[in-house]
C-alpha cells in the first residue's frame, strides 16, 4: 500500500491521490509521520461495504441455524433491553441479572427463549 503525506496532499491535491491509486486499490495518508487515513476509489469502497454486509448476513444466518435468537413482541424486546442495560450498570451481578431478565421476558411473552 502506498503512503501519501499530508504535505503531498497540500501541494499536489487530488493528483497525488490519483497517482497513488494508479497501481493499488488503497493509499495511506500519513500526518506527522503517523498513518491516519486511507483513501480509495468509490468502487473499492462499495465492494468492501458489500463484503461487510455479506459477512453480517452469514453471521445472522449462522445464529438462526444455531438457535441464537429470541422471538418476542416489541414490548418484550424493549423490556429485555432495559433490563440488560440496568444490569450492566450493576457491575458484578450483571451476568446473573441479564440471564434472569431473558428468562422473565420469555415467560412474560409466553415463549421459550432459545438463547436462554
Amino acid at each position: 500500500m502506498s503512503t501519501l503525506t499530508a504535505n503531498d496532499l497540500k501541494t499536489r491535491g487530488v493528483a497525488a491521490i490519483e497517482a497513488a491509486l494508479a497501481h493499488q486499490s488503497e493509499a495511506v495518508i500519513s500526518v506527522r509521520g503517523k498513518d491516519r487515513f486511507v483513501v480509495m476509489e468509490v468502487a473499492q469502497y462499495h465492494y468492501l461495504r458489500e463484503c461487510e454486509l455479506d459477512a453480517a448476513l452469514a453471521q445472522s444466518q449462522a445464529d438462526v441455524t444455531a438457535g441464537r435468537y429470541v422471538v418476542e413482541t416489541a414490548q418484550a424486546h424493549m423490556a429485555r433491553l432495559e433490563a440488560l442495560l440496568a444490569a450492566k450498570g450493576d457491575g458484578a451481578t450483571s451476568a446473573r441479572a441479564g440471564s434472569a431478565a431473558k428468562k422473565a421476558v420469555a415467560r412474560k411473552a409466553g415463549r421459550r427463549s432459545p438463547a436462554a
